[in-house]
């Protein structure tokens, strides 16, 4: 395992640096706008006692609320990026910050307060040479501490299609790849010992005096210098896209492979650059209200899913209803379908081989049969979409004994673990090919193909008409068997998404040696 490890971060460095870059950016934006905030609020509060506590209260609320439910929260009024993930990361850095100063302030002896004042010292003077300094030990551990968190917390950032190390560990997670998700928790781990190395050495120096004009005449200086810095760390963090098309994947092998290959076609035949955001949380739920708003120019969809989970269609889609599903896509959203790969990824159900053998389970009616012996398990999004579980269940009469929701890259493991009995496949996976599992034929035909190709925005096609010939490229480029072979070779083989995208186009004749 180590082996792999370093032979993972030496082939990749590049990728792994640019994380830990984007990682640093995210939190330290993130630390520098709480701590500005949430001195400002500790030290108004500090003044008015009445109303601290309520201040407090309400801080303190916000940093109960899970990260997950947060960032779903804050998606549809932010939008998919860095900036959901900064405004995520700095509410649950304010709350230590504001209490500790208020803590620090209202702790500090009335009498030394009251001889400030009776030395004629102005309310500003008495709250940067007395308050302030006196209150700093206080402060700056609570500042350390938060630090530390917030370099951890900031691996959610990847869920909503920010960077930082959080990918690897996400991208780990969903490609069965255990070294991505150690080589991401340890960078983590590294940078976050780090810092706090750093900033435990910065605190003795500042005790010791050392730097005791900066905690008095230039304390004012250093809070604009603050807040600067923050207004500046905003903006670097925003990716340029002058001249690079922005594409968007779901947290699937098969969206990375996709997505890469899009990517490389363009870099190759075209002028342009292809910036890919790997592994959107949420998949279509927060990809598609995120290209409408212009964050993303194209992403990898399925027929089906946009019918169902876009259109909001109840009656199942068929491939003789593709024109009306781009004309809708046009009209409602200014959308396109291009670039129709060719293979058909619709959902099955798998079942361990133990379980099928002693059952003789071969189809979704069998399995209805034995149900109630059962857990079921699938990603979170299945038990909420309209062709999901309840859909499922209610043509099949299913009744399983649990139902349990997991992140898509967890279900295989979860059943060669006996945690779960049956589980959501999709007909490309690459690990469908496992002799553990065994997928069932829909002998009713629930399911309807999901075509899959990319969904487009118009207006990035009309500002670069040369994508039309690109995209065009990858018309009926993969079947299912070939897409279930790249699948395979990140998920079992452990192979890098990218380089597996390179290798298919240079077989292809698509891509120069």
């Amino acid at each position: 395992m180590i082996n792999k490890i370093f032979e993972e971060i030496s082939s990749n460095s590049s990728f792994y640096l640019n994380l830990l870059k984007e990682h640093i950016v995210i939190t330290f934006t993130a630390v520098i706008i709480a701590v500005v905030v949430g001195l400002s609020i500790g030290i108004f509060i500090s003044q008015k006692p009445k109303i601290a506590g309520y201040f407090i209260s309400v801080v303190g609320i916000a940093y109960t609320i899970p990260s997950i439910a947060l960032l779903g929260f804050l998606i549809p009024l932010t939008g998919i990026g860095n900036t959901t993930a900064i405004i995520a990361l700095t509410i649950y850095a304010l709350l230590p910050i504001v209490r500790s100063t208020y803590v620090g302030i209202t702790n500090i002896d009335p009498k030394i307060i009251e001889a400030s004042r009776a030395m004629g010292s102005k309310e500003s003077q008495t709250l940067f040479k007395i308050k302030l300094p006196l209150a700093f030990p206080v402060i700056y551990s609570s500042i350390m501490n938060m630090v530390t968190m917030t370099i951890a917390l900031a691996g959610i950032a990847s869920f909503v299609g920010a960077g930082g190390l959080g990918v690897a560990i996400y991208r780990g997670i969903t490609t069965n790849n255990d070294v991505l998700i150690l080589i991401g928790s340890f960078l983590i781990a590294l940078l976050a010992l780090t810092v706090d190395g750093f900033l435990s050495l910065l605190g003795k120096v500042i005790s010791s005096h050392k730097l005791k004009k900066l905690a008095n005449k230039k304390m004012k200086i250093a809070l604009v210098s603050l807040i600067i810095i923050a207004l500046l760390s905003s903006v670097l963090y925003q990716r340029g896209r002058n001249d690079s098309i922005e594409i968007a994947s779901k947290p699937t092998t098969e969206g990375y492979i996709l997505a890469e290959i899009v990517g490389e076609l363009i870099k190759n035949g075209t002028s342009l650059d292809a910036n890919i955001t790997h592994g959107i949380g949420g998949g279509t739920s927060n990809i598609h209200p995120a290209i409408v708003k212009g964050d993303f120019d194209m992403y990898p969809e399925y027929t089906g899913t946009s019918w169902q989970i876009v259109l909001k269609k109840t009656n199942p889609y068929t491939n003789e209803q593709f024109d009306e599903l781009e004309k809708e896509y046009r009209k409602q959203y200014k959308l396109t379908w291009k670039g129709m790969f060719g293979f058909n990824n619709t959902y099955s159900l798998g079942i361990r081989k133990d379980l099928a053998d002693k059952y003789n389970i071969k189809t979704f009616s069998d399995l209805a049969k034995y149900a109630g012996d059962f857990i079921f398990g699938a990603e979170y999004d299945f038990f909420e979409r309209e062709d999901g579980y309840n859909a499922l269940a209610d043509a099949y009469k299913f009744q399983f004994k649990k139902t349990v929701d997991m992140d898509n890259g967890l279900k295989y493991q979860a059943l060669y673990d006996k945690k779960i009995d049956v589980m959501t496949v999709f007909t490309t996976d690459g690990q469908i090919t496992n002799p553990r599992i065994v997928v069932l034929e829909d002998d009713l035909g629930f399911y309807p193909k999901y075509m899959a190709g990319m969904v487009v925005r118009e207006e990035i096609l009309k500002k670069h008409p040369e994508l039309n010939a690109v995209l065009e490229k990858s018309n009926g480029l993969i079947d299912e068997s070939t897409m279930a072979t790249l699948n395979n070779k990140v998920e079992i083989e452990q192979k890098n998404p990218s380089d597996v995208a390179k290798e298919f186009l240079r077989e292809k004749g698509l891509l120069e040696e």
